[in-house]
């Protein structure tokens, strides 16, 4: 019969072999998702969870992202700012490709992405331990922000209207339909191009009438 000192030395031997033939991982809490090809989603991050954050209100002054800078129609934000989950993007997306599939060549460019992990708790959950588990990708945007554009191709108004409009009613927040020569927009003041002064335009109007009057000089 085995003592059992010597039962307890295999046993240890025995893990301590599987041990070192063991594959080192270096596998984050974000590898247990599986990440679609056509998913909306960052492909790595360093943090699974983060601070449920605030919409960004627009007082700085810059009106970077209000304009078109891909396409030749699109919509932006024309309500208050909101955070866009990745499931919302998708289906707007999808409705639009839907929409202009029947043009060859035309484009869709999403202007936003969403990277902010959101965590939520179950109902009628008591206090503490800890954040609540993942749930969504979302990203946070602004007022005056562009999400969708289209083109790559000619693209009819009525149909890029029509497009955007359906996508828009996907989205939860009031959206405006732009195009090349949409102005900028500073949250919810539009930024019109500056009209030249009156006084200016009525001199020169005067200096080009007197230089016309006087006669030729020999």
């Amino acid at each position: 019969m085995f003592s059992l000192s010597s039962s307890l030395s295999r046993l240890v031997g025995s893990t301590a072999s599987h041990a070192s033939h063991r594959a080192p991982t270096a596998l984050g809490p974000l590898s247990l998702f599986t990440r679609g090809r056509s998913q909306l989603a960052p492909r790595q991050v360093k943090n699974v969870k983060r601070h449920k954050g605030r919409v960004p209100i627009p007082i700085g002054g810059s009106t970077k992202g209000t304009t078109l800078a891909y396409g030749d129609w699109g919509i932006r934000i024309k309500g208050n700012g909101a955070r866009l989950s990745a499931k919302q993007l998708t289906t707007a997306e999808e409705v639009i490709k839907k929409k202009i599939k029947i043009i060859k060549g035309s484009k869709v460019y999403l202007r936003v992405f969403p990277d902010i992990p959101v965590c939520i708790k179950g109902n009628e959950t008591r206090m503490g331990k800890g954040k609540g588990t993942f749930e969504f990708w979302a990203t946070r945007v602004q007022t005056g922000r562009v999400i969708f554009e289209i083109g790559g191709t000619p693209i009819r108004e009525e149909l890029a209207r029509d497009a955007l409009r359906q996508a828009a009613s996907k989205l939860p927040t009031v959206m405006e339909f732009i195009n090349r020569s949409t102005p900028p927009r500073l949250g919810r003041l539009v930024l019109h191009p500056p009209k030249p002064p009156k006084a200016a335009v009525f001199e020169a109007v005067a200096e080009a009438s007197s230089n016309e009057a006087q006669p030729p000089s020999l």
